[in-house]
């Protein structure tokens, strides 16, 4: 028996630490952006790398998810978007916003479970789904919504979550495929696709030092792979309705610190329509029912 299961305190701390440092994750973005690095630049230099060196993990298992090589290659293309797309997101747009919109991945996720998976929704999950729905109409401008173009990092947040809900579905579906395998083909995903939109837009890649340089690798192979490796090992010996409920903490702490150290403020109407979709996100982490994909949208199996 390892010792994260001896100790019932052991797996908490070791979730609120990954969670902790998803919710800081904003912060290197940041400083990244200072130093004339883009997001989809970004992206690739810090995902791409990871994603060739986890490829091995694809090779050695090719033999578990042949069978379902087409959920692979989904899955690669699904969850390298929300990883593409929250990271340009973040370094976009105000870190709280952002980070709303983002959690409003239990709806998406709860109506994927019901479309593709026929999964039963029950009283909680509607209630759950008409809360979030909720804060995001009063995050994005209440009776101003339909009045007011949504920023380019708004519409990343929103496709962050959505393709992040549809990471999750296709990640449960593939059931033969390891997620060692599944891990790889996010970051992979996520590398090809920010190498694609380099190239659309014919954006450079800047001189960079070799301080930023050694920072960007340190971001790839520390900060991520530290923060999902914490993540794993924490969900692993923990009860699934609490990790989500604990994993609520990424959303905690990236709100107290872009608000205390980014400077960042938002309007009384945008900060209840925030508690509305934290709340969302608490009812569905805590629903006891018979399936657990939507609940899963808070315990990240990719970064």
């Amino acid at each position: 028996m390892t010792s994260a299961a001896r100790s019932p305190a052991l797996p908490l701390l070791v979730l609120l630490f990954s969670s902790s440092l998803w919710g800081l994750s904003w912060w290197p973005l940041k400083q990244f952006v200072d130093v004339g690095l883009g997001g989809p630049v970004l992206s690739m230099l810090v995902y791409g790398p990871v994603g060739l060196v986890l490829a091995t993990y694809l090779w050695r298992e090719r033999l578990a998810w042949r069978a379902q090589t087409g959920l692979l290659i989904a899955l690669a293309l699904v969850g390298g978007w929300a990883n593409t797309s929250f990271v340009n997101a973040l370094m976009l747009g105000d870190v709280v916003r952002v980070m709303f919109l983002f959690y409003l991945s239990p709806v998406w996720s709860v109506l994927g479970g019901w479309l593709f998976l026929k999964e039963r929704v029950s009283d909680r999950r509607k209630l759950a789904v008409a809360v979030a729905l909720a804060g995001l109409w009063l995050v994005l401008g209440g009776a101003q919504a339909f009045n007011t173009a949504m920023s380019v990092a708004d519409v990343l947040a929103l496709t962050a979550g959505l393709a992040f809900a549809g990471n999750n579905v296709i990640a449960r579906a593939g059931q033969s495929i390891p997620i060692r395998s599944k891990t790889a083909a996010v970051f992979l995903g996520c590398g090809v696709l920010s190498s694609l939109w380099v190239l659309g837009l014919g954006a450079p890649v800047p001189d960079v030092s070799l301080p930023v340089s050694l920072a960007v690798i340190a971001y790839g192979f520390g900060w991520l792979l530290l923060a999902t490796a914490t993540w794993q090992v924490g969900v692993t010996h923990m009860e699934s309705g609490r990790a989500g409920v604990v994993m609520l903490a990424e959303l905690l702490v990236a709100v107290l610190t872009a608000t205390w150290w980014g400077g960042e403020s938002l309007s009384a109407l945008e900060w209840v329509g925030g508690a509305l979709i934290a709340c969302a996100a608490l009812i569905e982490a805590t629903d006891t029912g018979s399936s657990t994909t939507a609940t899963l949208i808070l315990k990240k199996e990719t970064p």
